[in-house]
């Protein structure tokens, strides 16, 4: 039986506290951050090349979350890894289907109580004992949030190393489809609620007519039928492209940009700016 040692645990978690957002980009995100903490898991688990390629391809997909509470995952994800080289049946469509679900949800609690709560706290606290160009503020600041983060990070990470293993029968057995596809509807639910809060797509075409009197006002006869209609037919439009037509994040995105271009210059967008 293969069994992971502290040593590897350590250097995995490692990985992840310092290189979360290794070769970050729109595209990635925390994609290679991901791989860099499974790569000493993959190492020890598998004996050939061939072996480590292939599993270390399961890590590749995208991936995204707030990094410090978001450290379970990728300590689930282990715990799992484990099971699956010691012959359980876990494939890649199990193990992304808890990344992808659990991402979004976990997003949004550490985006609350670190970003939103715990940042704001100390930095106030920082910014107290800053008065009077004092270094206590900058010391005070760096020392307990890298420490702390250090030891919150680490104890969510060995947790969910726990709960990987643990949990490994019962995302297998027969309740397994049922499990993954609920943590999976959670996930899209966080993601759907994030688009409807932060995407906002509206049009400035109107029809005049002779005497410069507005005829149709587009946006209003959409709010009328179906209001924030374009932003959801601009978020399928996206969906469509990635899901079905393969595209790559950053294509869509300068797609998004040309369209947005040619829809200022024509009149249809009307980004509020004046010159």
């Amino acid at each position: 039986m293969k069994t992971l040692s502290k040593k590897t645990l350590t250097k995995s978690f490692n990985h992840w506290f310092y290189g979360n957002l290794t070769c970050f980009s729109q595209e990635h995100m925390q994609t290679f951050g991901y791989m860099l903490s499974m790569l000493p898991v993959i190492k020890e688990l598998y004996d050939t090349n061939e072996e480590r390629t292939q599993k270390l391809k399961t890590y590749s997909t995208f991936f995204n979350t707030e990094p410090q509470v978001g450290s379970v995952v990728v300590g689930i994800t282990t715990g799992m890894e484990e099971a699956r080289a010691n012959g359980e049946d876990v494939d890649d469509e199990t193990i992304n289907g808890i990344r992808a679900g659990l991402m979004g949800p976990l997003a949004g609690i550490g985006d609350s109580l670190v970003v939103g709560t715990l940042l704001p706290i100390l930095l106030g606290i920082a910014l107290g004992l800053s008065g009077g160009g004092s270094p206590l503020g900058a010391i005070f600041y760096i020392l307990v949030w890298n420490i702390g983060m250090y030891f919150l990070m680490r104890f969510m990470y060995f947790k969910g190393y726990e709960l990987g293993g643990k949990a490994v029968e019962v995302l297998v057995g027969e309740k397994a489809n049922a499990i993954r596809e609920s943590i999976i509807m959670l996930g899209t639910m966080v993601i759907g609620g994030v688009t409807a809060s932060w995407i906002n797509i509206t049009t400035s075409f109107k029809m005049l007519n002779s005497e410069g009197g507005v005829i149709v006002d587009l946006q209003k006869t959409l709010n009328d039928v179906y209001p924030s209609l374009l932003s959801a037919v601009f978020v399928l439009i996206c969906w469509y492209l990635l899901s079905k037509k393969r595209m790559s994040p950053l294509l869509v995105m300068l797609i998004l940009v040309a369209v947005a271009f040619v829809g200022v210059l024509v009149g249809f967008f009307d980004p509020g700016l004046s010159y």
